[in-house]
């Protein structure tokens, strides 16, 4: 008997994905939070895919009349909700460099409410974009960090008592940069090697703070610790290798490079979306953990298709599909033609522009 979620959603636009579309071959069309448009529906039309309210929901509708889950989260003010969890991130941490003491029940109560919150904000772009650093990037990171991590930990099907675990954790990696002094901490120009070392000590200040703080657990010390480490064993302040680097480490370091890479600070500019991608993914066997790496990236990627890419041929396509094994080389629609980069090995994307 067909009930009422199983029933076609005649009208599309304007809904929202709450999982990935696949075609037959096991690609991905279109990628969880992607609020469809005209364009998508087409393309939905053409691989002959019928949406149900199982695979959308409309977050300007309310209850089942909208076929809306009622867990279904409204659309947030993103931009509203990052500055104020950044005002409150700096009170607390300047709280800390004054006391050395961390005062986990004000951030629980104050900073993870709103890290949580955009979480779950199915909107990607939206969110990144009120993540880029403005003239406060000690702050911003660590808001950053936390929704990244957060957003990696349900995407591996984490447990929920371990997500609440990572969001702490990811949100307090770089705690022990409160010990740092301010004119090397905001240094624009290239440390030298004496500040670099003790810059590096950082995570050995987070560890030590969050381990004799009482409510917090060894894995949450162990990321302020860890999150420098990499799976080769080029980090620090150890160099550890992969099977002795936590779980929530190993994925804070790939939401810290990310976000570290996608913000603009006093002596750099942000990289472009696309290259941070690809540069992540040439280190994926090397840097980062592979797994965690192939999920972040696939992820990403599936939040481009849709999105108008330059090529480095000059070509100007479509992002239609990702390749589950492949997702930095996606399809690209070029006109009337379709051109898979996984077996172009000349041609690449150069940038994403904006729709």
């Amino acid at each position: 008997m067909e009930t009422k979620q199983d029933q076609p959603i005649a009208q599309l636009n304007g809904w929202t994905l709450r999982r990935d579309i696949f075609n037959d071959n096991g690609l991905v069309v279109l990628s969880e939070g992607t609020i469809l448009n005209e364009s998508h529906v087409k393309r939905l039309q053409m691989l002959g895919i019928t949406l149900t309210a199982l695979d959308v929901y409309n977050a300007s509708a309310k209850g089942e009349e909208a076929g809306s889950s009622p867990n279904s989260i409204q659309k947030i003010n993103a931009h509203e909700l990052v500055d104020d969890a950044i005002a409150q991130v700096r009170t607390i941490f300047d709280q800390i460099r004054q006391s050395s003491k961390l005062p986990l029940s004000d951030i629980r109560k104050e900073i993870l409410p709103c890290v949580q919150d955009l979480s779950e904000e199915h909107d990607l772009y939206h969110v990144l974009s009120s993540l880029q650093s403005k003239d406060d990037y000690t702050y911003r990171h660590n808001i950053g960090v936390g929704v990244l991590s957060t957003l990696i930990g349900k995407w591996m099907n984490l447990p929920s008592n371990e997500i609440a675990q990572l969001t702490v954790a990811a949100t307090l990696h770089d705690v022990g940069k409160m010990k740092i002094p301010n004119e090397i901490l905001m240094k624009p120009e290239k440390l030298t090697a004496e500040e670099y070392a003790l810059m590096k000590k950082h995570t050995i200040f987070g560890y030590e703070m969050l381990k004799s703080t009482v409510g917090t657990n060894h894995r949450e010390a162990l990321v302020a610790l860890q999150h420098h480490e990499r799976e080769d064993g080029t980090g620090y302040p150890f160099g550890l290798r992969s099977h002795k680097i936590d779980l929530f480490s190993r994925i804070v370091a790939v939401a810290d490079v990310f976000h570290a890479m996608s913000s603009t600070r006093s002596y750099r500019m942000a990289s472009p979306f696309y290259e941070i991608l690809k540069e992540m993914h040439e280190q994926r066997f090397g840097a980062f953990d592979p797994k965690v790496i192939g999920i972040f990236l696939g992820k990403m990627m599936g939040s481009l298709v849709g999105n108008t890419v330059e090529l480095t041929d000059d070509r100007v396509g479509i992002i239609v599909m990702i390749n589950a094994h492949d997702p930095i080389h996606p399809l690209v629609q070029i006109d009337d033609a379709f051109l898979d980069l996984s077996k172009q090995s000349s041609v690449h994307i150069r940038r994403v522009l904006a729709n």
